[in-house]
């Protein structure tokens, strides 16, 4: 009986391991080399596990800041490990709407794809336009392929730099190889503080649509300052986001 489950064991196809089949491109594989141990030195400076975590991306447009959270194996809640500058932006505040605006989108996003070959060094794909999008943005051209990337220039998407897109494409990696199908990438205005959005709305008051939008984001921004979780959103049918 051993001795036919090892035959079958060895019949079986090597599965490889999505962090093996990013490794096989020399820009990831570069990346590891040069700035895996800072990434570790990260985890070990705030006393967090470098095994089996997942992350939580946050940007700011105002600030020109992104945030990594991390959460640990069998934790709910999550730490904050990094945050990176913008090196560049573009746009005005408020949401993507059209193909050409300029903008970089804002709202509640995930990683969809990882390019370790792109023209900006190394980039992640964000699902712009989510359903939300689709609904309040223009129906036949809304724009795509919105990007964080290295690189310092932009027409919508967030670079971070060369430098900096290594450590944040290996924090991605090793989250997808741990199982993460959808790292969760959540881009505001501006921090949601009262502050900020009073003075927002006070800037856009003619604006009651945009007003609205940015009301609903406060929302769901609120929330997590409070329980450090990132509970799963839906979009209705007028395109708001809700629990």
């Amino acid at each position: 009986m051993k001795t036919a489950i090892l035959i079958l064991a060895l019949c079986m196809p090597f599965q490889e391991s999505f962090k093996q089949k990013q490794l096989k491109f020399i820009r990831v594989k570069d990346a590891y080399s040069e700035k895996e141990n800072t990434v570790k030195n990260y985890f070990l400076n705030k006393n967090l596990n470098y095994q089996g975590f997942h992350i939580f991306i946050r940007a700011f447009k105002k600030e020109r800041t992104l945030e990594v959270w991390v959460r640990q194996s069998g934790k709910t809640t999550y730490d904050l490990l990094k945050a990176y500058d913008f090196c560049a932006v573009s746009g005005i505040p408020g949401p993507k709407r059209r193909e050409g605006d300029g903008q970089i989108p804002e709202g509640f996003y995930h990683i969809n794809h990882f390019n370790p070959q792109s023209n900006f060094h190394l980039s992640l794909g964000i699902n712009y336009p989510n359903q939300s999008d689709r609904l309040l943005g223009n129906k036949s051209a809304p724009g795509s392929a919105i990007y964080i990337h290295g690189s310092c220039v932009t027409i919508g998407c967030i670079p971070i730099t060369d430098d900096k897109i290594k450590e944040l494409y290996i924090l991605a990696v090793e989250a997808r190889n741990n199982g993460q199908a959808n790292i969760p990438v959540h881009i505001y205005p501006a921090r949601m503080s009262h502050e900020n959005i009073s003075a927002l709305k006070t800037e856009y008051t003619a604006d009651a649509e945009l007003e609205k939008f940015w009301t609903n984001l406060q929302g769901i921004y609120q929330k997590f300052e409070t329980d450090k979780t990132v509970a799963p959103l839906k979009v209705n049918s007028k395109g708001e986001y809700h629990f």
